[in-house]
């Protein structure tokens, strides 16, 4: 079995990185100021992998974007997986040849299947994650949601499973939208029908703002990884403070030489 992850997550939008709440951004900083507070070239030793997503609203510069990715690549060495805004073989393409080890892709696994099949042809699945944002309706069922959390898919959380897993993903990123920036911790009741409904691997995202947060999701054994993006809450040591502890409560992380590793 392979051991769980402990993953952070960037959201870029705009030139400045954002925290979310229920999807809605709060910008904290430009690059500038991330590289003030997080110290890149030593974050290898806090987490497994690194998510980038641009969650712009509409159109937005793909040189700048592009340029921002390839800053922080050179700043940290773990996997990176890098989306948003992905809507053809070209911006896929960008991406991977700009550092990205994986792609992360939303809206196109319900508007364009077609892309998604050439991505897993010329890419492997094992470089195509599937980001699934799911809500929670007036009836109580869960739903996907897709073009940034603005637009019904018109899928129930079992038929997008169903929908990502045929067209040849390699992960699945599961956000709940309504634990989205509120600390109350990752939505159990999706982490667990999603780990059961398909043989994917799982990356829990939405609600852990702490460690304890992170701890509750690896220990439910539902999800495969752990994904923070709260920007304050980890500055400085936080990220690898969080990864000692979770270590000493007896949690399977990989554990490195640091001295190997530079």
């Amino acid at each position: 079995m392979a051991k769980p992850r402990l993953c952070f997550t960037l959201l870029y939008a705009d030139g400045n990185f954002h925290l979310s709440r229920n999807f809605n951004l709060q910008s904290v900083g430009d690059f500038d100021w991330l590289l003030e507070n997080y110290e890149f070239e030593s974050i290898i030793r806090s987490i497994d992998e690194l998510f980038i997503l641009n969650v712009s609203s509409g159109e937005f510069d793909w040189s700048d974007y592009i340029k921002t990715i390839q800053s922080l690549i050179e700043q940290c060495f773990m996997p990176v997986a890098i989306g948003g805004g992905v809507r053809n073989d070209e911006q896929a393409k960008m991406l991977f040849d700009n550092g990205a080890d994986k792609i992360i892709l939303n809206s196109s696994f319900f508007i364009n299947p077609e892309l998604i099949k050439r991505l897993v042809l010329s890419y492997g699945a094992q470089s195509i994650v599937a980001s699934l944002d799911i809500k929670r309706n007036d009836s109580g069922n869960y739903i996907i949601i897709i073009e940034g959390g603005n637009k019904d898919s018109g899928l129930d959380l079992a038929a997008g499973i169903s929908k990502v897993v045929e067209l040849g993903a390699g992960e699945i990123y599961l956000t709940s939208i309504d634990r989205d920036g509120t600390g109350m911790g990752y939505d159990m009741d999706i982490l667990e029908y999603a780990s059961k409904a398909c043989d994917l691997p799982i990356i829990a995202s939405g609600g852990a703002d702490t460690y304890d947060r992170l701890a509750e999701g690896i220990k439910s054994g539902y999800a495969s990884a752990v994904s923070t993006s709260h920007l304050f809450n980890f500055m400085f040591d936080g990220l690898k403070d969080a990864r000692q502890k979770l270590i000493n409560e007896g949690i399977n992380l990989t554990q490195w030489n640091f001295e190997d590793l530079i």
